[in-house]
């Protein structure tokens, strides 16, 4: 019977990959290329671990490869939770399944698919790079399968226990936010190469020492330890990932048990968060801000940035990537403390195409508009809610990057050019969104509708290029007064001019594209209800 389950299971798993490949020409181009890049890369880290054969410090690489696999099984299920049909058990609950031939047989069919024989090529090339003998390819072979298992039942378990925020509103949040993990993943491991680079594996080696008692990692341990004759310990290290395996196991039947028979409240739980949420803010934030126009812009723009999934994801991500990319530089030693610019830029980018995050209700908005004044409120209160956020952490990251830096002196010209470049990105964001709208497609990953590519590109491209020519009295001041003058002594001089100019180009950038929000409001709302 269980038999007979499992094949049903794997049956059906290439039954929806089968017919999610026949949906469309260009989904079915995409997976191939996808597939081959995989296993391409797949293949030449086989070979390199395999290269790496005989190197002393080849089993802390191993064991801490074999971490970064499970860490990876466990995380994606939160961020792609759309990848893989069979990961929602609860489609299944209506058919008369008992709970260990169902877990048996979705085990089985976790190995099925491109990220398991991915897994399964960089698992072979670990243990081949540590294993010498006859016995440590015995144990290579049991501890390439227990660790895959592991891998698999891991991110199974992790699924299972959070299948109900996976399906709500907030997993549609947290899956948008994988752009940003992939952004910090990448800045981390070039961070770590470079690293490795001028220090060599060695630096490995403590953290070898720990991992290869930790499942998954201890099954490649076990591999080494068998290499040099230690076959006690191996068995210990095997036992540790065959614990671990069954203990997944174990939890995970446990949580499709419970998921199966009990019924879904998450929703009546979120409603009534979501009211209480409502009813915290009604009474905060409202307070605090300005009345009028001016204040209820400023908080339906600060509740798009906090409950809009595309718009959460594109400020967590600018905040991120905009302390990351200055601090990062600065641990290498090749900072400067004008990358702490990057910040103010990063989070510019939010002001532009403003009225796209609005979608077809951009017609309440534009009903309420009927003057050029109308419009220049309109604009002003975004441009306030972007400030909120965007002038003390833009001036966080300054401070930080310049205590990293030991600079002190320069702090003063830094925050002035990163106010006054702010101030330009917000003066060419306003512009550009009545100029160049588009919409933002609320499903999928995409961020703009099919065939408005082009526009989004002139809209961030043109106004970026457009806020570095207009910050240009700034830049020719900060370079005048380092070369010709004393920068030490007058660089304080660039805190208030660069706030004021900021400031002063903001307020023009808002009254200039006023005029022609007002005049293009039938366009905007064409421009941004397409997706």
């Amino acid at each position: 019977m269980s038999a007979d389950v499992t094949a049903v299971v794997v049956r059906l798993k290439l039954s929806l990959l089968r017919n999610g490949l026949r949906q469309s020409g260009g989904r079915r181009a995409a997976y191939i290329v996808s597939a081959v890049v995989t296993l391409l890369f797949a293949a030449l880290q086989l070979l390199g671990l395999i290269a790496l054969r005989g190197n002393a410090h080849a089993v802390s690489v191993a064991v801490l490869l074999v971490a970064v696999l499970a860490v990876g099984w466990a995380v994606m299920p939160l961020f792609f939770p759309g990848g893989d049909e069979t990961l929602d058990p609860t489609r299944l609950v209506m058919l008369p399944l008992r709970p260990r031939p169902l877990v048996r047989a979705l085990l089985v069919a976790s190995l099925v698919g491109i990220g398991p024989v991915f897994t399964l090529c960089l698992l072979v090339g670990s243990a081949v790079s540590v294993a010498h003998g006859s016995v440590a390819y015995v144990v290579a072979v049991v501890g390439v399968v227990l660790a895959l298992l592991v891998c698999v039942a891991l991110a199974r378990a992790v699924a299972v226990a959070n299948i109900r925020l996976l399906t709500s509103r907030k997993g549609r949040d947290l899956a948008v936010l994988s752009g940003l993990v992939i952004a910090i993943g990448a800045q981390l491991a070039n961070f770590g190469v470079q690293r490795l680079g001028s220090s060599g594996l060695a630096q490995l080696d403590p953290a070898g020492d720990v991992l290869r008692w930790v499942p998954p990692a201890s099954a490649i341990g076990a591999v080494d330890s068998a290499s040099s004759g230690s076959y006690g310990v191996a068995v210990t290290q095997l036992a540790l990932s065959a614990g671990a395996l069954v203990a997944l196991v174990a939890l995970w039947s446990r949580h499709l048990t419970r998921l199966m028979i009990s019924p879904d409240g998450s929703t009546l739980q979120a409603a009534a968060t979501d009211s209480a949420a409502r009813e915290r803010t009604s009474t905060g934030l409202g307070r605090l801000l300005p009345g009028g126009r001016t204040g209820t812009v400023v908080e339906r723009s600060l509740r798009y940035i906090w409950r809009d999934p595309k718009t959460k994801a594109a400020w967590v991500t600018s905040l991120a990537i905009g302390l990351i990319v200055p601090v990062f530089n600065a641990l290498q030693g090749t900072g400067s403390i004008y990358f702490a610019c990057f910040a103010a830029g990063m989070l510019g980018i939010q002001m532009y195409n403003q009225f796209g995050q609005d979608t077809s209700a951009f017609w309440m908005v534009a009903t309420t508009i009927s003057s050029s004044r109308d419009a220049y409120v309109e604009l002003r209160g975004r441009a306030l809610a972007l400030l909120v956020i965007t002038l003390p952490y833009a001036t966080l990251v300054t401070v930080v990057t310049t205590a990293m830096l030991g600079d002190w002196a320069r702090l003063p010209e830094a925050l002035g050019l990163s106010f006054a470049l702010l101030g330009a990105m917000l003066a060419t964001g306003a512009w550009t969104s009545a100029r160049f709208p588009y919409s933002i497609p609320q499903e999928g990953y995409k961020n703009v509708a099919p065939g408005q590519a082009g526009l989004a590109w002139i809209s961030i491209f043109g106004g970026m290029i457009a806020a570095a020519l207009l910050c240009a009295p700034v830049i020719t001041l900060t370079i005048w007064l380092n070369v010709v003058r004393d920068g030490d002594r007058w660089s304080w001089v660039l805190l208030p001019v660069g706030a004021l100019y900021g400031a002063a180009i903001t307020l023009a950038g808002l009254r200039l594209a006023a005029p022609r929000t007002a005049a293009r409001l039938p366009e905007i709302l064409t421009a941004v209800s397409k997706g």
